[in-house]
C-alpha cells in the first residue's frame, strides 16, 4: 500500500505495519522517513535490530535474511530487521527470496524496513516490488523541485519556530534561500539548522538569511533541460555556470540539451504525419515533467524552427569536441550558453518585440 511521506507521522501514531519500504532519490527525506520508522519501532518494543546490506545480489546470502525473520530472539521479544539494497536490483534469487519473505512477514514480533534507491518504471512493476507493496507500506520519497522549494523551506522554518517576513519581502527571502540550496537538500537542512542556532524564534529578515546561508546549490544536468524548456533563462544560465564550476563534462551537458531538441523534432514530425500528441510523446519515450513541458511548447513551434535548433545543436556538438565554427565561440561552455539562449529564444512565445523583427532569432543568436 502506498503512503506519502507527509502522511507517515499520522500513520505511525495509529500503529505499525509489519513491513515498510522506502525508495527514492532524495537522501535527506529517505533518511528522515527511516528514522521515524525506527523511532516508532523502538517505542513499540522492537529493541533488537539486525541490518542486512545487499552489496552484490549474486553473492548475498538470502537464506540468512529468511532465517533471521523466523528465528526467535535471545535478547528481546521483538526485533527490527533492515534490508538495504543500494542498487535496487535484488537479482533472480533475491526476487524469489523477497517474495517468500513477504509471504511470511505476518508476525507482530518482527518489523521489516526495506531501503531502496530510486526505482524505474520496470522495477516498480516487478514481482518482488509488488510483493513488498502487498505486504506492507511503501513510501516514495522524491526530490523537492525548485518551484516547491520555497514552500518546503517555509515549512521547515515553521517547524523550528521561525519564519520569514510577510508579503513580497518574505517571498524574496525564500526565493534567495532556494537559489542558494537548490539540488542539495542535505545542505539546505544544515543551513536551516544554522539559522535556528543563530537567530531566535522571530521573523527572519532578508539580510539575516543573506548573511547566514551559504551558496551550496548543486545542479543536476538533467534539470537544466527542464529549465530551458520551461523558458527559465536566468535559472538555466545559472545552472550552466554551476555545472561548469562543479567540473561537469561539457559533452554530457550538450548531450542532454541536444537530446531534448531531437526528441522535440521527432514528436513534431510524428504530429505532422497525423499522430496525436499523446501518442507521439509515448513513441518518443517522453514522460513525467518533460511530457508536460513538451505539451506546452510544441503547439507554438514550427517545424523549421526545430530544424534550426537541431542544426545549432550539431554545430555546438562539434565545438564541444574541439572543432571550430566561424559564427560560434570556440569555448565549449560559451557555445553551450549560446545554445541555451537560442533555444529559450525560439521556445518563447512571440511578443511585440519579436513579431516585427527584421532579423531572425536564429541569426541573432549565431552572431559571435
Amino acid at each position: 500500500m502506498q503512503l506519502k511521506p507527509e502522511q507517515l507521522a499520522a500513520h505511525l501514531a495509529r500503529g505499525l505495519r509489519p513491513l515498510y519500504t522506502v525508495h527514492g532519490d532524495e537522501p535527506l527525506l529517505a533518511q528522515e522517513a527511516a528514522d521515524a520508522i525506527r523511532a516508532a519501532a523502538r517505542a513499540a518494543g522492537y529493541s533488537e535490530r539486525k541490518v542486512f546490506t545487499v552489496g552484490n545480489a549474486a553473492h548475498f546470502d538470502w537464506s540468512a535474511l529468511l532465517g533471521a525473520a523466523q528465528a526467535m530472539s535471545l535478547f528481546a521479544e521483538r526485533q527490527l530487521i533492515e534490508l538495504r539494497i543500494p542498487s535496487g536490483k535484488p537479482g533472480k534469487e533475491g526476487s524469489e527470496a523477497l517474495q517468500r519473505y513477504c509471504q511470511a512477514a505476518t508476525s507482530d514480533d518482527v518489523l521489516t524496513l526495506v531501503q531502496l534507491p530510486k526505482l524505474d518504471f520496470q522495477q516498480q512493476k516487478s514481482a518482488w516490488f509488488n510483493a513488498l507493496d502487498g505486504a506492507g507500506m511503501v513510501l516514495r520519497v522524491e526530490a523537492v523541485e525548485r518551484r516547491e522549494l520555497p514552500a518546503w523551506i517555509a515549512r521547515r522554518l515553521a517547524a523550528q519556530g521561525q519564519r520569514v517576513g510577510e508579503g513580497d519581502e518574505g517571498q524574496r527571502t525564500l526565493a534567495f534561500f532556494a537559489d542558494r540550496v537548490e539540488g542539495n537538500l542535505l545542505a539546505a537542512h544544515q543551513e536551516l539548522q544554522k539559522l535556528a542556532l543563530l537567530y531566535p524564534a522571530a521573523p527572519l529578515s532578508f539580510e539575516q538569511v543573506e548573511a547566514a546561508v551559504l551558496n551550496v546549490a548543486r545542479y543536476d544536468v538533467f534539470k537544466l533541460g527542464e529549465a530551458v524548456l520551461a523558458g527559465q533563462l536566468a535559472r538555466a544560465l545559472k545552472m550552466l555556470d554551476g555545472l561548469q564550476a562543479e567540473g561537469e563534462a561539457a559533452v554530457l551537458v550538450h548531450w542532454t540539451l541536444a537530446e531534448d531538441l531531437r526528441a522535440l523534432k521527432r514528436v513534431k514530425d510524428a504530429m505532422a504525419e497525423g499522430r496525436p500528441l499523446p501518442m507521439a510523446l509515448r513513441e518518443a519515450r517522453v514522460w513525467g515533467t518533460k511530457e508536460r513541458l513538451y505539451e506546452r511548447v510544441l503547439p507554438a513551434l514550427a517545424g523549421h524552427q526545430l530544424a534550426h535548433l537541431v542544426e545549432a545543436a550539431s554545430i555546438c556538438d562539434g565545438i564541444v569536441k574541439g572543432l571550430k565554427h566561424p559564427e560560434w565561440p570556440n569555448d565549449a561552455w560559451a557555445a553551450l550558453q549560446r545554445l541555451v539562449l537560442l533555444t529559450v529564444q525560439q521556445l518563447a512565445p512571440a511578443g511585440p518585440a519579436t513579431r516585427g523583427a527584421s532579423r531572425s532569432p536564429l541569426r541573432l543568436a549565431l552572431q559571435p
